[in-house]
């Protein structure tokens, strides 16, 4: 007879309390969420849960240093079911290497970030996503703005307002760039044509440079085929349900009198409206119930390898 998995779960909520950038409902997201986890059966020992606060002290307070050493500590362990769940700023910084087409990185944004910086999406994905250990499974709610890529997975699924569901598969996106492009150049050269291919080939590279997670950043070249084995070998069973697109900010709610995250209010109800959901349901009544409650933001589900979203939710 198999043991159970291991469980552990990192919370992090920050309202930025005293600066210019307050925030009301974080720290009421993160107590929501203790709360779901304890009715799913997820200790509250310390040394199966960590929150992080910013109206606490110590290796408690959210700073970079402390989020990257509590994330480290999640993932670390060989056969555990992981959950992590941030509330508070997402912002967008340009990005260092040239990766992203649109020049940005998305980011989290740690109470000290004005010494000491925001934490990048390939930051986070080298931390939580590069580092989970073997036989282990890690689920995320980011409820902040620009989030939709905060930890760069490659599969990423969005809802629309009547309920269907695309897939955005950046690695078949670069792939498709790079087919365009060798197509217009074996049709034969024209000015018009050279440039555009040149265009299309731009594109596929600043996919596929985003592809490389481990080491260092590669030189990219137009192999797309060791560009999509190198994100996929990573083959980790990573879920992320985000609170909007890179492009779209989240929200801050009020229900019932309390104030709280928008996508953490509506991942939370639907949790308790429908109490065994699948992955895709999961994705469209979130949208639906913000939509509902005339919240703009289109929230995102995205994973690290593909499976049949039709499968229930797994926390």
């Amino acid at each position: 007879m198999s043991r159970p998995m291991r469980r552990k779960s990192l919370l992090i909520g920050i309202n930025y309390t005293g600066s210019q950038h307050a925030l009301r409902g974080c720290l009421q997201d993160v107590q929501n969420v203790a709360e779901f986890l304890s009715y799913r059966g997820y200790s509250n020992d310390p040394r199966s849960q960590v929150i992080l606060r910013d109206d606490r002290s110590g290796p408690y307070y959210p700073t970079g240093h402390n989020i990257l050493a509590a994330m480290g500590w999640l993932v670390s362990e060989p056969g555990t079911t992981c959950f992590l769940h941030y509330s508070g700023h997402g912002g967008q910084v340009r990005d260092p290497d040239g990766d992203r087409s649109s020049g940005f990185d998305s980011t989290i944004v740690p109470v000290d970030y004005e010494t000491m910086g925001q934490l990048d999406s390939d930051t986070l994905h080298r931390h939580i996503v590069s580092a989970l250990a073997p036989q282990s499974t890690l689920f995320v709610v980011f409820d902040c703005c620009h989030s939709g890529s905060a930890i760069e997975l490659p599969f990423v699924y969005r809802s629309d307002a009547d309920g269907n569901v695309n897939l955005m598969d950046n690695v078949k996106q670069g792939m498709h760039l790079v087919g365009a492009a060798t197509h217009l150049i074996q049709g034969g050269f024209t000015i018009n044509k050279v440039g555009e291919a040149k265009q299309l080939i731009a594109g596929a590279t600043s996919f596929f440079r985003g592809l490389t997670h481990s080491g260092g950043h590669q030189e990219a070249g137009l192999n797309p085929e060791e560009f999509e084995e190198d994100w996929v070998s990573e083959r980790k069973m990573v879920t992320m349900f985000s609170g909007c697109r890179d492009d779209q900010t989240s929200a801050d709610a009020s229900i019932s009198g309390a104030n709280v995250g928008a996508m953490s209010w509506a991942f939370l109800e639907v949790m308790k409206r429908e109490p065994n959901p699948t992955y895709l349901a999961t994705l469209q009544m979130t949208r639906q119930i913000l939509g509902e409650s005339k919240y703009q933001q289109v929230p995102q589900l995205s994973v690290g390898v593909q499976f049949d979203l039709n499968s229930p939710l797994i926390i």
